[in-house]
């Protein structure tokens, strides 16, 4: 097959040049206006490219069907991703960067900020030299997480509506918002998409096949403190922020993020502000274990009890939310559907990866609302900042790998 790279390319662009981040601090659906500005585009395009059935609904979850080819019975299978970019990096005027014919040396991002992408910090760049690399100025992220499998979706339907002749079923497409705070499912229409399972095209270096993830719960702490003239303080003052280092301090040191890797869970202290009066932690606690997973929220808490015996009656507070949980459970009872993937990229020359998602995706939320929904590659590095960056040619590769999808499946 051959897929339009140009077309390919000249898509994504447009895609990541609108401002389409998310806000976990909103309690609407989408959680930002502006995300509906590439979603109505969206709609736009899967209409002009020829598909059955767009929709979009008044929280701004996109489907769409691309009809069948095949009148025998075929799982009706569909593509998902999310088009909202993270809040923790700023997704305004972003301006992509072409690498034509990388040479595996470093990037200048950034001229006048002296910003570079290292080859020898980020070795993965190597990989692709004499390919086309797409990168960010140095002032925003790239967006590839996920336009990047918006576009590759696009693509690859637009290929099938053009290529009758390739026999497959009844295909659906789901386009879904603020999948990037944790929310991308949670108005999902399982029903409506009415498909017997769902890839979500969300990962990253090509070859990732992944049907694992952690199971996922906020916290948050909040410490009161007393706060009284420094001159007059003793046996009187609650310094908020020196309790909080005793927390801090208190849990394993080496189980956070830069710390572990594959099945390793962690501690996450994400944000943080305070003063003598009151201080507030934000965490999230990751494992892939359930039992695990429970046993660091058991951790929490009991911290929290045992410096409340210390410091007084709830001077602190713990609020535990879970928020998603491992999918393995729900997509080993239907593996066919990883064998398959794994099939279409082998014939495509693409080595398999089947490795543990170290993050979240909508497929996990999904599988528990009985979509089965594995997660394949996408083709970006270094999401959610200004050193994000996604090989073209990897990103025709996924085209490929859901065109490939959809054939093996009416054989199947």
């Amino acid at each position: 097959m051959t897929i339009d790279k140009a077309k390919l390319l000249e898509r994504f662009i447009t895609y990541v040049k609108i401002d389409s981040q998310s806000d976990p601090n909103s309690d609407t659906t989408p959680s930002t206006d502006k995300q509906w500005d590439i979603a109505h585009l969206l709609v736009k395009h899967l209409k002009e490219i020829g598909l059955n059935e767009v929709t979009i609904d008044d929280k701004g979850y996109i489907m769409a069907t691309i009809p069948a080819t095949v009148s025998k019975e075929v799982p009706t299978i569909g593509f998902i991703s999310h088009y909202d970019t993270s809040p923790d990096f700023s997704g305004e005027n972003v301006n992509p960067q072409l690498v034509e014919n990388y040479d595996g040396k470093d990037i200048l991002l950034n001229a006048e900020q002296n910003i570079v992408l290292s080859s020898s910090y980020f070795p993965e760049l190597k990989k692709y030299k004499h390919q086309t690399i797409i990168t960010t100025d140095g002032t925003t992220l790239l967006g590839a997480d996920d336009k990047a499998g918006i576009t590759e979706i696009i693509c690859a339907a637009e290929y099938l509506i053009k290529h009758p002749e390739i026999e497959h079923g009844k295909i659906r497409i789901g386009f879904t918002p603020d999948e990037e705070i944790g929310r991308g499912a949670h108005h999902f229409d399982v029903k409506a998409f009415d498909a017997d399972y769902a890839y979500t095209m969300d990962g990253s270096e090509v070859g990732e096949l992944e049907y694992e993830n952690f199971n996922a719960a906020s916290a948050v702490i909040t410490i009161q403190g007393k706060n009284v003239h420094p001159g007059y303080a003793k046996n009187k003052m609650i310094n908020s922020m020196l309790i909080a280092q005793d927390f801090i301090s208190s849990l394993p040191r080496l189980e956070t993020p830069e710390h572990t890797s594959d099945r390793e869970g962690f501690f996450h202290l994400h944000d943080m502000v305070g003063d003598v009066e009151k201080t507030k932690l934000e965490y999230i606690i990751r494992d892939h274990d359930f039992k695990h997973f429970e046993a660091r929220k058991a951790m929490m808490d009991s911290l929290v009890q045992e410096l409340n015996k210390q410091y007084g009656h709830d001077t602190l507070q713990v609020e535990i939310k879970d928020q998603y949980f491992n999918m393995r459970e729900k997509i080993e009872p239907n593996m066919h559907i990883i064998e398959i993937a794994e099939k279409a990229m082998k014939s495509l020359g693409i080595k398999p990866s089947i490795k543990p998602i170290r993050g979240g995706t909508d497929g996990s939320q999904l599988s528990f609302m009985g979509l089965p929904c594995p997660n394949i590659f996408a083709g970006g590095h270094n999401f959610h900042g200004k050193y994000e960056f996604v090989p073209l040619e990897s990103m025709v590769k996924a085209t490929e790998v859901i065109v490939k999808i959809v054939e093996l499946t009416a054989k199947s």
